[in-house]
Protein backbone atom coordinates (compact mmCIF):
# COMPACT_ATOMS: atom_id res chain seq x y z
CA UNK A 1 0.00 0.00 0.00
CA UNK A 2 0.70 3.53 -0.53
CA UNK A 3 3.70 4.34 2.00
CA UNK A 4 2.32 8.26 2.59
CA UNK A 5 -0.56 8.96 5.87
CA UNK A 6 -3.75 10.55 4.49
CA UNK A 7 -2.80 12.96 7.47
CA UNK A 8 0.31 13.40 5.68
CA UNK A 9 -1.48 13.83 1.91
CA UNK A 10 -4.44 15.73 2.85
CA UNK A 11 -2.32 19.23 2.92
CA UNK A 12 -2.13 22.00 1.04
CA UNK A 13 -4.66 23.90 -1.58
CA UNK A 14 -6.30 20.87 -3.79
CA UNK A 15 -4.21 20.39 -7.25
CA UNK A 16 -8.36 18.84 -8.44
CA UNK A 17 -11.51 19.73 -7.56
CA UNK A 18 -14.60 18.03 -8.82
CA UNK A 19 -17.92 19.76 -8.11
CA UNK A 20 -21.01 17.73 -8.63
CA UNK A 21 -19.87 17.03 -12.07
CA UNK A 22 -22.55 15.32 -14.77
CA UNK A 23 -21.58 14.10 -18.00
CA UNK A 24 -23.69 12.66 -20.97
CA UNK A 25 -23.48 10.97 -24.49
CA UNK A 26 -25.60 11.57 -26.67
CA UNK A 27 -27.94 12.45 -23.95
CA UNK A 28 -27.61 9.70 -21.76
CA UNK A 29 -26.09 10.22 -18.41
CA UNK A 30 -23.05 8.70 -17.84
CA UNK A 31 -21.51 10.58 -14.47
CA UNK A 32 -24.01 12.21 -11.84
CA UNK A 33 -22.90 14.20 -9.03
CA UNK A 34 -19.33 13.37 -8.94
CA UNK A 35 -17.48 15.62 -6.24
CA UNK A 36 -13.82 14.78 -4.96
CA UNK A 37 -10.56 16.25 -4.25
CA UNK A 38 -6.96 15.29 -5.02
CA UNK A 39 -4.54 17.11 -2.81
CA UNK A 40 -0.32 17.75 -3.55
CA UNK A 41 1.73 14.29 -3.22
CA UNK A 42 -1.03 12.29 -3.69
CA UNK A 43 -2.03 9.09 -4.97
CA UNK A 44 -6.02 8.51 -5.91
CA UNK A 45 -7.29 5.96 -7.22
CA UNK A 46 -10.08 5.87 -9.79
CA UNK A 47 -11.97 2.45 -10.13
CA UNK A 48 -15.00 0.26 -10.73
CA UNK A 49 -15.97 -1.61 -13.23
CA UNK A 50 -16.75 -1.90 -16.78
CA UNK A 51 -19.00 0.88 -17.62
CA UNK A 52 -18.71 2.58 -14.29
CA UNK A 53 -17.94 5.96 -15.60
CA UNK A 54 -14.15 6.12 -15.05
CA UNK A 55 -12.51 6.64 -18.47
CA UNK A 56 -15.58 9.25 -19.24
CA UNK A 57 -14.55 10.91 -15.87
CA UNK A 58 -10.77 10.65 -16.93
CA UNK A 59 -11.81 12.77 -20.24
CA UNK A 60 -13.41 15.40 -17.98
CA UNK A 61 -10.67 16.00 -16.34
CA UNK A 62 -8.33 16.38 -19.49
CA UNK A 63 -11.08 18.66 -20.64
CA UNK A 64 -11.47 16.00 -23.92
CA UNK A 65 -15.16 15.88 -22.74
CA UNK A 66 -17.47 18.83 -21.64
CA UNK A 67 -19.79 18.25 -18.26
CA UNK A 68 -23.16 18.89 -18.46
CA UNK A 69 -23.36 19.96 -15.18
CA UNK A 70 -20.65 20.79 -12.66
CA UNK A 71 -16.76 21.94 -13.06
CA UNK A 72 -13.21 20.74 -12.82
CA UNK A 73 -10.56 22.85 -11.57
CA UNK A 74 -6.95 22.01 -11.78
CA UNK A 75 -4.61 23.96 -9.76
CA UNK A 76 -7.42 26.01 -8.49
CA UNK A 77 -8.77 27.18 -12.39
CA UNK A 78 -11.94 26.68 -13.94
CA UNK A 79 -10.72 24.59 -16.84
CA UNK A 80 -14.21 25.27 -18.57
CA UNK A 81 -13.31 28.69 -19.32
CA UNK A 82 -9.81 28.29 -20.49
CA UNK A 83 -8.96 29.45 -24.08
CA UNK A 84 -6.12 27.64 -26.15
CA UNK A 85 -3.53 29.48 -24.55
CA UNK A 86 -4.24 28.90 -21.29
CA UNK A 87 -4.71 25.48 -21.36
CA UNK A 88 -1.53 25.25 -22.72
CA UNK A 89 0.20 26.93 -20.07
CA UNK A 90 -1.86 24.16 -17.51
CA UNK A 91 -0.82 21.35 -19.29
CA UNK A 92 2.74 22.42 -19.25
CA UNK A 93 2.26 21.63 -15.01
CA UNK A 94 -0.19 18.00 -16.02
CA UNK A 95 1.39 14.92 -17.33
CA UNK A 96 -0.79 11.99 -19.31
CA UNK A 97 0.00 8.13 -19.56
CA UNK A 98 -2.19 6.29 -21.93
CA UNK A 99 -3.55 3.04 -21.27
CA UNK A 100 -1.65 1.39 -24.72
CA UNK A 101 0.95 3.89 -24.68
CA UNK A 102 -0.31 6.34 -27.49
CA UNK A 103 3.68 6.62 -28.59
CA UNK A 104 4.11 7.57 -32.30
CA UNK A 105 5.44 4.30 -34.85
CA UNK A 106 6.89 6.58 -36.42
CA UNK A 107 9.28 8.00 -33.95
CA UNK A 108 11.76 6.36 -31.64
CA UNK A 109 11.45 6.39 -28.13
CA UNK A 110 13.70 8.83 -27.43
CA UNK A 111 11.83 10.69 -29.65
CA UNK A 112 8.29 10.40 -28.23
CA UNK A 113 9.83 11.07 -24.73
CA UNK A 114 11.65 14.65 -26.58
CA UNK A 115 8.29 15.39 -28.22
CA UNK A 116 6.32 17.52 -25.16
CA UNK A 117 10.02 19.27 -24.83
CA UNK A 118 9.71 20.06 -28.75
CA UNK A 119 6.12 21.53 -28.21
CA UNK A 120 6.42 23.56 -25.18
CA UNK A 121 10.19 24.69 -24.74
CA UNK A 122 12.77 26.65 -26.82
CA UNK A 123 15.72 24.38 -25.49
CA UNK A 124 18.29 23.32 -27.35
CA UNK A 125 18.09 19.89 -28.94
CA UNK A 126 21.43 18.59 -26.65
CA UNK A 127 19.30 19.60 -23.38
CA UNK A 128 16.40 17.96 -24.66
CA UNK A 129 17.79 14.91 -24.99
CA UNK A 130 19.53 14.96 -21.86
CA UNK A 131 15.94 15.29 -20.19
CA UNK A 132 14.96 12.52 -21.74
CA UNK A 133 17.20 10.23 -21.11
CA UNK A 134 16.78 11.16 -17.50
CA UNK A 135 13.00 10.10 -17.77
CA UNK A 136 14.57 7.48 -19.53
CA UNK A 137 16.61 6.07 -16.76
CA UNK A 138 13.96 7.23 -14.20
CA UNK A 139 11.74 4.52 -15.42
CA UNK A 140 13.78 1.93 -16.05
CA UNK A 141 14.55 2.15 -19.96
CA UNK A 142 18.33 4.04 -19.73
CA UNK A 143 20.11 3.04 -23.44
CA UNK A 144 16.59 1.79 -25.06
CA UNK A 145 15.89 5.32 -26.47
CA UNK A 146 16.93 4.39 -30.14
CA UNK A 147 14.38 1.87 -30.29
CA UNK A 148 10.69 1.79 -31.93
CA UNK A 149 7.73 1.47 -30.18
CA UNK A 150 7.24 -2.23 -32.25
CA UNK A 151 10.45 -3.24 -30.43
CA UNK A 152 9.43 -3.02 -26.80
CA UNK A 153 7.15 -5.57 -24.96
CA UNK A 154 3.97 -4.40 -23.23
CA UNK A 155 5.74 -3.25 -19.88
CA UNK A 156 8.13 -1.39 -21.32
CA UNK A 157 5.59 0.83 -23.86
CA UNK A 158 3.89 1.56 -20.49
CA UNK A 159 6.96 2.94 -18.94
CA UNK A 160 7.80 4.36 -22.37
CA UNK A 161 4.40 6.31 -21.64
CA UNK A 162 5.47 7.03 -18.12
CA UNK A 163 8.33 8.87 -19.28
CA UNK A 164 7.05 11.13 -21.70
CA UNK A 165 4.36 12.12 -19.21
CA UNK A 166 7.23 13.10 -16.50
CA UNK A 167 9.43 14.82 -19.08
CA UNK A 168 8.16 18.01 -17.98
CA UNK A 169 8.37 17.22 -14.57
CA UNK A 170 4.83 18.23 -13.85
CA UNK A 171 3.01 18.30 -11.25
CA UNK A 172 0.30 16.29 -11.62
CA UNK A 173 0.19 12.67 -13.79
CA UNK A 174 -2.79 11.05 -15.01
CA UNK A 175 -2.18 7.32 -15.42
CA UNK A 176 -5.01 5.00 -17.50
CA UNK A 177 -4.68 1.49 -16.62
CA UNK A 178 -1.21 1.21 -16.07
CA UNK A 179 -2.01 -2.40 -15.13
CA UNK A 180 -3.82 -3.37 -18.28
CA UNK A 181 -2.71 -6.53 -19.89
CA UNK A 182 0.54 -6.95 -18.28
CA UNK A 183 1.35 -10.12 -16.19
CA UNK A 184 1.48 -10.29 -12.54
CA UNK A 185 4.88 -9.61 -12.03
CA UNK A 186 5.24 -7.14 -14.45
CA UNK A 187 2.22 -5.37 -13.13
CA UNK A 188 4.02 -5.08 -9.55
CA UNK A 189 7.29 -3.69 -10.92
CA UNK A 190 5.40 -0.86 -12.22
CA UNK A 191 3.26 -0.13 -9.15
CA UNK A 192 6.28 -0.22 -7.21
CA UNK A 193 7.90 2.87 -9.74
CA UNK A 194 4.70 4.85 -9.67
CA UNK A 195 5.32 4.49 -6.18
CA UNK A 196 9.10 5.68 -6.26
CA UNK A 197 8.95 8.21 -9.24
CA UNK A 198 5.93 10.40 -6.33
CA UNK A 199 8.26 9.97 -3.88
CA UNK A 200 11.34 11.19 -6.00
CA UNK A 201 9.66 13.91 -7.40
CA UNK A 202 6.32 14.63 -4.89
CA UNK A 203 3.83 15.02 -7.69
CA UNK A 204 0.60 14.26 -7.20
CA UNK A 205 -0.71 11.20 -9.15
CA UNK A 206 -4.40 10.20 -10.23
CA UNK A 207 -4.78 6.60 -11.58
CA UNK A 208 -7.49 4.95 -13.43
CA UNK A 209 -7.85 1.22 -12.76
CA UNK A 210 -10.45 -1.83 -12.34
CA UNK A 211 -6.85 -4.02 -11.19
CA UNK A 212 -8.09 -3.97 -7.26
CA UNK A 213 -4.21 -5.49 -6.11
CA UNK A 214 -2.59 -2.74 -8.17
CA UNK A 215 -5.32 -0.17 -6.44
CA UNK A 216 -4.86 -1.33 -2.73
CA UNK A 217 -0.84 -1.27 -3.31
CA UNK A 218 -0.18 2.04 -4.81
CA UNK A 219 -3.58 4.26 -2.97
CA UNK A 220 -3.71 6.54 -0.66
CA UNK A 221 -7.29 7.08 -1.43
CA UNK A 222 -9.56 5.45 -4.26
CA UNK A 223 -12.70 6.64 -5.36
CA UNK A 224 -15.20 3.82 -5.99
CA UNK A 225 -17.61 4.47 -9.33
CA UNK A 226 -20.42 2.54 -10.13
CA UNK A 227 -23.40 3.50 -12.59
CA UNK A 228 -21.57 6.46 -12.72
CA UNK A 229 -22.10 7.63 -8.95
CA UNK A 230 -19.37 7.78 -6.42
CA UNK A 231 -20.02 4.79 -3.80
CA UNK A 232 -17.52 5.93 -1.81
CA UNK A 233 -13.78 7.48 -1.42
CA UNK A 234 -11.52 6.60 1.46
CA UNK A 235 -8.52 4.58 1.90
CA UNK A 236 -7.74 1.14 1.30
CA UNK A 237 -8.33 0.12 4.83
CA UNK A 238 -12.11 2.22 4.95
CA UNK A 239 -12.62 0.03 1.65
CA UNK A 240 -12.37 -3.56 3.32
CA UNK A 241 -14.36 -2.44 6.19
CA UNK A 242 -16.89 -0.59 4.36
CA UNK A 243 -20.63 -2.00 4.74
CA UNK A 244 -21.65 -0.62 1.53
CA UNK A 245 -22.77 -3.79 -0.41
CA UNK A 246 -21.45 -2.45 -3.57
CA UNK A 247 -18.22 -1.57 -2.37
CA UNK A 248 -18.04 -5.31 -0.85
CA UNK A 249 -19.73 -6.93 -4.12
CA UNK A 250 -16.87 -5.18 -5.94
CA UNK A 251 -14.00 -5.98 -3.78
CA UNK A 252 -15.16 -10.11 -3.83
CA UNK A 253 -16.09 -9.82 -7.63
CA UNK A 254 -19.43 -10.84 -6.73
CA UNK A 255 -21.92 -11.39 -9.57
CA UNK A 256 -24.91 -9.30 -9.18
CA UNK A 257 -27.89 -9.57 -11.02
CA UNK A 258 -29.92 -6.73 -12.52
CA UNK A 259 -33.37 -6.89 -12.34
CA UNK A 260 -35.31 -7.04 -15.82
CA UNK A 261 -37.78 -4.79 -16.36
CA UNK A 262 -39.73 -6.49 -19.41
CA UNK A 263 -41.30 -3.22 -20.54
CA UNK A 264 -38.29 -1.33 -20.83
CA UNK A 265 -36.66 -3.89 -22.27
CA UNK A 266 -38.94 -4.76 -24.82
CA UNK A 267 -39.14 -0.55 -25.89
CA UNK A 268 -35.07 -0.95 -26.33
CA UNK A 269 -35.44 -4.40 -28.75
CA UNK A 270 -38.18 -2.45 -31.07
CA UNK A 271 -36.68 1.11 -30.84
CA UNK A 272 -39.23 2.88 -28.78
CA UNK A 273 -42.37 1.88 -30.50
CA UNK A 274 -45.43 0.81 -29.74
Amino acid sequence: MASMSASKVLMGEPVVEVESLGATYTGIPVLDDISLRVYPGEIMVIMGGSGSGKSTLLRCLLGLHRPSAGRVRLFGQDISGLGVRQWVVLRKKMGVAFQGGALFNSMSVGENVCLPLREHTRLDPNTMRIMSRMKLEMVNLAGFEHLMPAQLSGGMLKRAALARALVMDPALVFFDEPSAGLDPVVAADLDELILRIRRAMQISVVVVTHELESAFKIADRITVLDQGRILMTGSVEELRNSDIPRVQRLLTRTFEEQPVDPEAYLRRLTGGAD
